[in-house]
């Protein structure tokens, strides 16, 4: 089978696209015909060695295609289900093998690349609304980069949960896009002073919770932005990590809270993981969350795919076609 390798740390360049043997399912695995696979940060934090993998791999962490074989044990699915999957590795391939457990159904109604695009992202955008602080009305929410991947989806379902929403973005053609799916207000964080419009707009008193995935360039200042016994949630760091923080600067703006999540911890049990994807299925197929694709390459051109993803210009989810 085709699938690409990373066969030591570094630039899109280390991205081979070879030929590997296809893998087969053990006790309690599914093989997976991916049909389409998802990019995301991770898969660039692997690369540069950022969260450490040992060379040789196939990176990628989500997926959706066809189940084309079990192990034993599997209870879960069979051959021939749709089904869609992330958090767990090796989905840049022409098939994986995926703990059973962590295969989600996908619904008639819903696309493979629809299925593909809403996993990560999705339940990203959906633990961060209704779980790391669970968002109701009266509450107003920072979101930073609100066009990307993970904006887009986390705006909608903040205003569906009755918040009101304060989008940044890097540009105007953003921020026409983060309006369009419901941002209340969007600012430019490319443009000096963000920050202190943000505490205008909430008449001095500052947001009850920040959503950060962009790291270095904003957190600092989306500190600045909270109110007292606010959260900080940093949940990425698309422009590169945050350096060690000085605790006590919580308590000199407030007493605040600040969290480190990933999706792993979100869905940690089947339960979990079932209900956070079938809630974002029932919301897509009824209308009530739209999943954009920004652009889908080949799998031979996972390079570009990652370079287009770094250079921060995406506006949606960024997504290889295999097969």
């Amino acid at each position: 089978m085709k699938a690409i390798r990373i066969p030591k740390y570094g630039g899109p360049e280390v991205l081979s696209y070879d030929e590997v043997a296809v893998p087969e399912p053990k006790q309690g695995e599914a093989r997976v015909r991916i049909e389409a696979s998802g990019i995301n940060f991770i898969d660039i934090y692997q690369r540069k060695g950022l969260y450490p993998v040992t060379p040789p791999f196939t990176p990628g962490q989500e997926a959706a295609g066809v189940v084309d074989a079990v192990g034993p044990g599997v209870t879960e699915v069979r051959p021939g289900d749709r089904v869609a999957y992330t958090s767990a590795p090796g989905s840049y391939a022409e098939y994986a093998v995926v703990p059973s457990w962590r295969l989600v159904p996908v619904p008639d109604g819903i696309d493979t690349r629809h299925a593909a695009a809403v996993m990560l992202q999705g339940m990203t955008a959906h633990y961060l609304a209704c779980s790391t602080y669970s968002l109701k009305p009266g509450d107003t929410a920072l979101v930073h980069a609100a066009a990307g991947g993970v904006g887009l989806l986390l705006v909608q379902i903040a205003k569906r949960r009755g918040a009101r929403v304060i989008g940044t973005v890097s540009t105007e053609e953003k921020a026409r896009l983060a309006k369009q799916v419901g941002a209340d207000e969007v600012l430019l964080y490319t443009r000096a002073g963000w920050e202190t419009e943000v505490r205008r707009l909430t008449g001095g008193k500052g947001v009850i919770v920040v959503y950060d995935g962009v790291g270095i360039a904003t957190f600092e200042k989306g500190l600045g932005c909270l109110q007292p016994r606010g959260l900080m949630v940093l949940y990425g760091q698309s422009s590169g990590p945050v350096p060690p923080v000085d605790l006590q600067i919580l308590n000199t703006k407030g007493g605040l809270f600040l969290t480190r999540p990933s999706l792993v911890q979100y869905t940690a049990t089947r339960t979990e993981l079932l209900e956070r994807a079938n809630a974002l299925f029932q919301w897509m197929l009824k209308g009530e969350l739209t999943v954009r694709i920004d652009t889908v390459f080949p799998l031979a051109r996972a390079a570009d795919a990652h370079r287009k993803l770094e250079g921060r210009t995406t506006m949606g989810k960024l997504l290889l076609t295999i097969g």
